[in-house]
């Protein structure tokens, strides 16, 4: 007797937490804590980045060869662009052996804007 209501109680419960997971991971934003660390991880590498931005203009601002090297650059095709701000050094932050390779795409967009500016 106490069964009768006992299997349709069960059977509800179930499906309330699987429309509600369905749901919340389609609808309400829910992710997985994997998902949640790589997104966590890509935007502190682009917060990183984005700090370092200023450095590698410094850099280059600072460069006695900088005229040569923005011209090497220029010239490039451009998905050489930056492997040529990785040579010149400008991708390289104090500190560091090795060019940024993220660094050096990000200085080349403001590159672009600083030099269509002046």
């Amino acid at each position: 007797m106490t069964t009768d209501w006992l299997k349709p109680g069960i059977y509800g419960a179930l499906g309330g937490a699987v429309l509600t997971m369905v749901v919340g991971f389609s609808w309400g934003g829910w992710v997985t804590g994997g998902s949640a660390t790589e997104m966590a991880t890509v935007q502190a590498k682009n917060e990183v980045i984005a700090a370092l931005v200023p450095i590698c203009l410094q850099i280059a601002q600072d460069d006695p060869e900088r005229s040569t090297k923005l011209a090497t650059i220029t010239e490039a095709s451009t998905y050489r662009r930056r492997d040529a701000v990785m040579e010149a050094g400008w991708a390289t932050v104090p500190g560091s052996e090795a060019p940024n390779r993220d660094l050096a795409q990000a200085c080349i967009q403001r590159l672009n804007l600083v030099e269509a500016a002046s």
